[in-house]
């Protein structure tokens, strides 16, 4: 999925639980520690839901809330910037050609490393047939050794 259809997926008005969500990440931890402690004061199932909640989501043992939503967003936001165009005609033919360079680099570099391991895969297998087809004979040769 590229950018711009990522961008267009997210919803235009996210819930009311969505919203929630995102201004404690943007506080952190200790904003979901202190909602967690006042849902419990409020009414327990609801401090309980959101210690199970903030432990099944990784907010509560993982990285911090706040730094997690930061890498993302940016992320998103430098994947989005290159897609867009900049405006001047040059400077985006250069950039539609590198970037084309650099795909088709990264293609030859992906079938290199095909040829790569379906090499080491047929002398691995090369091996364990000379093994293979070894072992009996040696094992004939022993017999033919003990008869006489």
């Amino acid at each position: 999925m590229n950018a711009a259809a990522q961008y267009e997926a997210r919803p235009a008005n996210p819930g009311w639980l969505k919203r929630a969500e995102a201004w404690l990440d943007e506080r952190g931890r200790p904003a979901w520690i202190v909602a967690m402690v006042l849902g419990f004061i409020v009414f327990w199932p609801i401090g309980l839901a959101l210690l199970a909640y903030m432990i099944w989501s990784k907010r509560m043992f993982g990285k911090s809330c706040r730094s997690r939503r930061n890498s993302s967003a940016n992320a998103y936001r430098q994947s989005f910037n290159a897609a867009r165009p900049s405006g001047n005609a040059a400077f985006d033919a250069y950039k539609m050609d590198t970037l084309r360079r650099l795909e088709d680099e990264q293609k030859s570099f992906e079938e290199f490393l095909q040829r790569l391991r379906e090499a080491r895969d047929k002398a691995e297998f090369d091996q364990f047939m000379d093994e293979r087809s070894r072992a009996p004979r040696e094992t004939a040769d022993e017999d033919r050794k003990e008869d006489a």
